[in-house]
C-alpha cells in the first residue's frame, strides 16, 4: 500500500505539478475525468467510477457528461460511498449493499 501511494504521489506531482485538484478542475468531460481517476494507482473503473460521482454530488464538479461516464453511480440515492453524508445516509448504503449481496446470492 505504501508503494501505491508513493506511485500516486508521483503521478499528481509529475502530471498536476503536486496540485491535485488539477485533476478535476481541468477535466473537460467526464469521460475525460474517468480516464484521468482511472490512471491513478489503485483506481480500477468501479472505484473511478465512485470518486467521480463523490466528486459530482459532494464537491459539485460536474463536468459534461460525468452521469454517463460513471453509470448507475450518478443516480439519487445511497449505492455507494459517494451517497455518504452522515451516518445515516452511511447506513443506508450498508442497507442496499446488503440486499444486493441477498439478491445476489439468492440466484
Amino acid at each position: 500500500m505504501a508503494a501505491r501511494l508513493q506511485a500516486l504521489a508521483a503521478l499528481v506531482e509529475e502530471k498536476y505539478d503536486g496540485r491535485t485538484e488539477r485533476l478535476w478542475n481541468e477535466a473537460a468531460t467526464g469521460k475525460e475525468l474517468l480516464a484521468r481517476v482511472m490512471e491513478l494507482p489503485g483506481f480500477g473503473k468501479q472505484k473511478a467510477q465512485i470518486f467521480v460521482a463523490l466528486l459530482a454530488k459532494q464537491l459539485d464538479v460536474r463536468p459534461e457528461g460525468w452521469e454517463q461516464a460513471v453509470g448507475a453511480y450518478a443516480e439519487d440515492g445511497h449505492r455507494s460511498v459517494a451517497d455518504v453524508t452522515d451516518g445515516e445516509s452511511l447506513q443506508k448504503v450498508r442497507d442496499y449493499k446488503k440486499q444486493k449481496k441477498a439478491a445476489a446470492k439468492a440466484g
